[in-house]
């Protein structure tokens, strides 16, 4: 009998994950998100207490509440507002310039005949 691990170790994509826990989800939400929603689900794996200690039917039924919840964070919400990752925690998805700066810079760049 193939265990849950080595199951789980043949899926690569959102949609398999998904589909082997057998929640339903629209596609659009699912093409935008997918790295996402596995990230995030990695996440609430990590900050579970307990899992290693449940038999493989139980640990099936945690992980699929923790998936079905890292999807419908996605779709109550965008991966701006959500911060998966790292792009989005610092910079917020936003960078901006001071203009002195760039003032300064074209000065520097006239002056050196660029």
């Amino acid at each position: 009998m193939i265990s849950l691990t080595q199951r789980l170790q043949s899926l690569s994509s959102a949609e398999d994950f998904l589909r082997f826990f057998g929640i339903a989800y629209e596609e659009r939400v699912v093409q935008v998100n997918r790295l996402h929603i596995l990230k995030r689900f990695h996440q609430y794996l990590n900050a579970t207490p307990g899992l290693a200690g449940l038999d493989e039917l139980e640990t099936f039924r945690r992980y699929r509440e923790l998936l079905t919840q890292a999807y419908a964070d996605f779709v109550a919400s965008s991966a701006q507002r959500e911060k998966v990752f790292k792009v989005f925690q610092d910079a917020e998805g936003v960078r901006a310039v001071p203009l002195a700066s760039l003032r300064q810079s074209l000065a520097e760049r006239r002056r050196a005949g660029v």
